[in-house]
């Protein structure tokens, strides 16, 4: 009992740190993505049910999925770009209202071409609501509190799924119609709340104002242009193929190694479970390090705990083994990358930086399933959960040479201003001036805003 009142005001102390100081706003983004993820049925159970409940192939499970991902690839596009022009909010509620719709329509439809056509919008206004949270929480919080914003963020998701695919199985129980309503509801929810309680945080262009606020508008053209920017997005891409294997090969391959559905389901859960329990304490001790550290470690323990898979034979424990490597890599890679994502953006295009970093996942997900399907069928697990190794590699190699190049680039600036300096007040003290940008030269992970 005193060893537990002693630990009491350390733990308002870390609950202090880990929570406080960030904006009413965000919090209320926080409660409506977790109540919409509460309620995110349709697209864990997709397959499942156009293969049980409707009876229809394997096959045109995997299109509709591929479908989904199309409209979703399409959507981080264009979603990114209303969220510049028309604003952060207009654009969240809709694509809000236009899920819960195309959701419980869903749930009505019948026929093949009926089905797919509504998949289709369904991935479409799905990841139209990417860009736009992103780019809110860029807006509201501070540079140095939104990795431990977005790291919130993503536990809210998780645990959102969490619990709803924990309770969607027995829901299903009573009719898949029921999910598809409760899914299509929660979204509504969502909407109703956004519309209520977050203003519009899109930073207004005002002449004067600053290099972020005013100057010439910045299309998608500028956008796909940035070398180090699409460098970022190039490197996720290769980390989001290998996450895709999660939900496609990975139960596959399983099967195939004699794993049971209840094995599999514990083993899967554990994702979920893990994030849940180590996002906070991981986003703590993640605090003050180096971001390009971070992403170089984010990417090996992804690729190379799925290339253990490899290795696990017909052992659901080695499975789990591997389920527990690569999920530390997801937590600490996912607000990472996003705090990275929103310093190479300009304020006044972070929709469109936003929604062509979407793009990446949304191409994964239209890509994923069907390429890493073919290297199972055709070159065997080996193969594939190697390749899954090498690309993690790779993604890293990338990180380490980013961290070089904006290392070099911050050095370079601070040389700049140290010549500055020194012509224009020749008989100045000139350490204090040359102090904030030296500051900047030996945090290279803060660089690669400026590179």
């Amino acid at each position: 009992m005193l060893v537990a009142l002693a630990a009491t005001p350390r733990i308002r102390r870390l609950v202090r740190e880990t929570v406080g100081g960030l904006p009413r706003q965000f919090w209320w983004l926080w409660v409506s993505t977790l109540v919409n993820k509460l309620g995110a049925f349709v697209i864990t159970f997709l397959a499942l049910y156009l293969t049980t409940e409707r009876g229809y192939s394997a096959s045109y499970a995997g299109l509709v999925a591929s479908l989904f991902g199309l409209g979703a690839a399409i959507a981080a596009i264009g979603a990114g770009v209303l969220a510049d022009r028309i604003g952060r909010r207009p654009t969240l509620v809709a694509a809000q209202l236009g899920t819960a719709l195309s959701t419980a329509v869903l749930g009505f439809v019948d026929g093949q071409v009926a089905i797919a056509a509504v998949a289709f919008l369904v991935g479409l206004f799905n990841n139209a609501s990417r860009p736009a949270v992103s780019a809110i929480i860029a807006d509201l919080v501070p540079a140095e509190d939104r990795v431990r914003a977005y790291s919130l963020n993503f536990w809210a998701i998780n645990i959102g799924f969490g619990l709803s695919a924990a309770v969607a199985g027995l829901i299903a129980t009573q009719g898949y119609l029921t999910l598809f309503l409760l899914d299509a509801l929660s979204t509504l929810i969502c909407a109703v709340v956004i519309f209520i309680r977050i203003p519009e945080t899109r930073p207004e262009r005002t002449p004067g104002a600053g290099p972020d606020a005013d100057g010439p508008a910045i299309g998608l053209g500028t956008v796909f242009r940035d070398g180090p920017f699409m460098t970022v997005v190039g490197l996720n891409l290769l980390l989001a193929l290998i996450f895709q294997q999660s939900s496609t090969t990975l139960p596959v391959d399983m099967g195939a190694a004699g794993i049971t559905s209840t094995e599999y389901g514990l083993v899967i859960g554990l994702n979920g479970f893990l994030i849940v329990v180590l996002q906070i304490p991981l986003t703590r001790w993640m605090e003050g390090r180096s971001r390009t550290g971070l992403l170089i470690a984010s990417c090996l323990l992804t690729g190379w705990g799925f290339g253990l898979t490899a290795l696990a034979g017909s052992s659901a424990w080695l499975f789990a083994l591997s389920v527990a490597v690569w999920t530390v890599g997801e937590v600490l890679n996912a607000p990472t990358m996003m705090g990275l994502v929103a310093e190479l953006s300009p304020a006044r295009a972070r929709g469109r930086y936003q929604g062509v970093y979407s793009l990446s996942w949304s191409l994964a997900l239209f890509l994923g399933p069907g390429v890493g399907g073919v290297v199972l069928e055709h070159a065997g697990p080996g193969v594939l959960w190697g390749a899954c190794g090498i690309f993690g590699t790779v993604a890293a190699l990338g990180h380490v040479l980013l961290g070089r190049r904006a290392r070099a680039a911050a050095a370079a600036r601070a040389g700049a201003v140290v010549t500055e300096v020194a012509v224009t007040e020749p008989t100045a003290v000139t350490e204090p001036a040359v102090t904030e940008p030296a500051a900047e030269a030996v945090r290279p992970d803060r660089a690669p805003a400026q590179a």
